[in-house]
């Protein structure tokens, strides 16, 4: 993010050296600045301990997704560390602008947990080795090629002499680091790509997992917030007498003139009490906004003159011209919110000289950035103090409100700990949505069924030009084309088609977008791969074999989309009264297919019954935890495929809650089959590339089924009934 790159820049000594009882070990990473000749540590990714346990620091954050674990793997794995003595704990963003940002960036986020890191992690762990080696050699008088280590121990075969990493921890940390550093081959791993355990399970289930909403500190007050229901709008008047008087409760305020914070003795008092506040708004123009006019505005847009190119190859209009046959199609996908089980929440506490915080974040140092500015001090007054997430899916980095939110409550009362937690309907009315878009889809085939030509007008809401507008790229923000590229990690086209256009009309509605698990390229793939259905039975052919045609330049591609074929016993007879459709999509570095099978009732209800899906993101560090990220993947994607929708009347979001915002429960959920399929050679995400393929795969499933083409989502929102 630009905001932690302009952290970068400032200067400020280093920070705090090796933690209590033990010493850092580590490699300079190629983006850090170097570290003070004072500075007893080369850098903090290893602290051995002397009871021999190894703390493996992490700058990505834990929300479920195995993230921790994973790149603790790598670490120990170069380590040859003894995985049982194995822990892990976070920096502050802190502790990281005042080292000159020595762990990177902290963001987590894009699948970017370990394939944005895992090569200066490996080399950390690596780099240790190699200076604990050296140390015992060192010690020993031999040379270090001499040397052996495994599980935490080093051996001099020769003289039959060992020693563990923590007896040598303190001259190994004195020691130049190595300049050349191999890291193993994969196929070497012992500890890395092997199934173990999450360090973070059992204190999920012994109850000692503490996530922001559990903070308690001494003295600590608790608040309760109600913004304006209307984006743009202002607070005009308040009449706070009769809160005023309710029990425990301390303070009532206005903050940034858009929002009503009541403090109180306990939460359930704060919210309480903040009901019974009268509140004046001025709800401003954005009043007059609705589900429809925001509709016509996105409709206008699909036949616009002016547009941003994404993708663009030959005479898409010359082909569509001269077709045998032309294909024709309007998509929609709505707002969506994030719904992370844990609302928005934030403890801070100010004083004249410092501002400390305690949160859940996918990006600590845009926490840390929006503390210092609500907080009016300079950086090296505050800090974030990072606590696993309870739920991200995006939420928790699109935008840190709530920590500005907290700090201008505790400036109010200083010296006293605030937690501010938003209330369920805060949250949901009140996020940063899964930009809402359509798209006018147009193909053209030749007398023999094959693409020619394709056009596609995305017409919709900009993420960057909501967020970080000073990301656009000439007023274009490249993210809305991801995964319908020509080329790029973050998501390829795919097929092979002489004439193309890709094209976006941006029209931004007032609600704030965010990024959204899965992001732009959760619509993109249903409007790809939907359509990419629609042309196949227009040619007559199997959807399959109408994909494989255009995909020979896409081997990637291809593998993942003939697993699922195979695995699923595509063209055998599915189950009676089940059928089958198909998926396939690239994004953040991984490829993915999915086949799902469906029945709908005579009622038109819908029941998925099986997913059959195929991931390739180049290595995997702990299978387990990808074939439980793709299981998670499809019960956050059909979700919201078949449910996920807010809607706006008046200027404000209807939904407040899960008993107007449905989600998918454990009945409904289909056996799903996973299947890596590692190719090696690359470094590819999982947490949200499996989502792309649940919706197209279903909606493709439910054409089988019932020959009615579900174009607009959710899924509820079609009459799926038999005739």
């Amino acid at each position: 993010m630009t905001i932690a790159q302009n952290l970068s820049r400032r200067g400020f000594l280093a920070g705090t050296a090796a933690a209590t009882g033990g010493l850092s070990l580590g490699f300079h990473i190629p983006f850090a600045d170097a570290q003070g000749a004072d500075t007893p540590e080369i850098n903090a990714w290893v602290v051995i301990k002397p009871d021999d346990t190894v703390v493996v620091r992490v700058a990505r954050v834990e929300m479920g997704q195995g993230t921790l674990t994973g790149l603790a793997q790598l670490v120990a794995e170069e380590l040859d560390a003894d995985w049982s003595k194995v822990t892990t704990e976070y920096p502050t963003p802190g502790q990281n602008v005042a080292r000159k940002r020595v762990w990177g960036d902290f963001q987590t986020a894009g699948s970017r947990g370990i394939r944005g890191s895992e090569d200066y992690v490996r080399k950390g762990g690596a780099a240790a080795r190699l200076m604990l080696m050296q140390a015992a050699a060192d010690e020993w008088k031999v040379p270090a090629s001499e040397l052996k280590t495994d599980k935490g121990v080093i051996t001099h075969a020769a003289s039959n002499r060992s020693t563990t990493y923590g007896k040598v921890a303190l001259a190994a940390a004195k020691i130049e680091p190595p300049k050349d550093i191999k890291l193993k081959d994969p196929k070497d791993w012992k500890i890395a790509g092997k199934p173990l355990p999450r360090l973070d399970t059992k204190p999920k289930l012994n109850g000692a997992q503490i996530y922001s909403i559990d903070m308690k500190l001494p003295g600590m007050l608790n608040a309760a917030i109600k913004e304006t229901p209307v984006p743009g709008g202002k607070v005009t008047s308040i009449d706070s007498a009769k809160a005023e008087k309710m029990p425990g409760v301390k303070k009532v305020l206005v903050i940034d003139g858009n929002a009503v914070v009541v403090v109180a003795d306990t939460w359930y008092r704060a919210k309480t009490a903040l009901e019974a506040v009268t509140i004046k708004w001025d709800e401003g123009a954005n009043a007059k906004v609705s589900s429809a006019s925001i509709a016509a505005m996105l409709r206008e847009g699909l036949d616009a003159p002016q547009a941003f190119v994404g993708n663009k190859a030959g005479d898409p209009d010359q082909a569509i011209a001269g077709a045998a046959k032309k294909v024709e199609a309007i998509y929609s996908y709505p707002y969506q919110s994030h719904m992370t089980m844990e609302p928005m929440n934030a403890t801070a506490q100010w004083t004249a000289d410092k501002c400390m915080v305690w949160t859940s974040s996918q990006n600590a140092e845009a926490a840390l950035a929006t503390a210092v500015t609500a907080a009016g001090l300079p950086i090296d007054k505050c800090d974030v103090i990072r606590l696993n997430l309870g739920g991200g899916f995006g939420r928790r980095s699109s935008s840190h409100d709530y920590v500005r939110h907290a700090v201008l409550v505790a400036k109010e009362m200083p010296g006293t700990p605030i937690k501010l937690i938003w209330s369920r309907e805060q949250d949901v009315t009140h996020g940063t949505y899964h930009p809402i878009t359509q798209c006018k889809l147009t193909g053209a085939l030749d007398d023999k069924g094959n693409v020619t030509g394709l056009k596609m007008r995305i017409s919709g809401q900009s993420i960057l030009a909501g967020l970080r507008p000073d990301a656009l790229v000439e007023g274009r923000d490249p993210g809305t084309f991801q995964g319908l590229n020509a080329q790029g990690p973050e998501g390829q086209f795919g097929y092979e088609i002489p004439n193309l256009l890709i094209d976006h009309a941006m029209r931004n509605p007032p609600f704030r977008p965010g990024f959204w698990r899965g992001v732009n390229n959760n619509q993109n793939a249903i409007y790809l791969e939907c359509f990419m259905d629609e042309m196949a039975h227009a040619a007559g052919q199997d959807p399959l074999e109408f994909r494989r045609k255009m995909m020979a330049k896409y081997p990637k591609h291809l593998a993942v989309l003939n697993t699922v074929a195979e695995k699923s016993g595509w063209g055998k007879p599915a189950a009676p009264g089940v059928f089958r459709g198909i998926a396939q999509h690239m994004g953040y570095g991984s490829y993915v297919a999915a086949v799902a099978e469906v029945s709908i009732t005579d009622k038109g209800a819908v029941k998925v019954h099986r997913i059959v899906a195929a991931t390739d993101c180049g290595h995997v560090v702990n299978p387990q935890q990808v074939a439980a990220q793709i299981e998670g993947s499809f019960a956050y994607g059909l979700s919201a495929a078949l449910y996920g929708e807010m809607t706006v009347k008046d200027g404000r979001m209807e939904q407040e809650n899960f008993d107007t915002y449905q989600v998918m429960q454990m009945a409904d959920m289909p056996a799903v089959e996973s299947y890596p399929v590692p190719s090696g050679g690359f470094w590819g995400g999982v947490g949200e590339p499996t989502i792309f393929v649940a919706a197209p795969a279903v909606l493709n499933a439910i054409f089988a089924a019932t020959g009615k083409r579900v174009r607009s989502l959710p899924i509820k929102d079609t009459d799926l009934r038999k005739a």
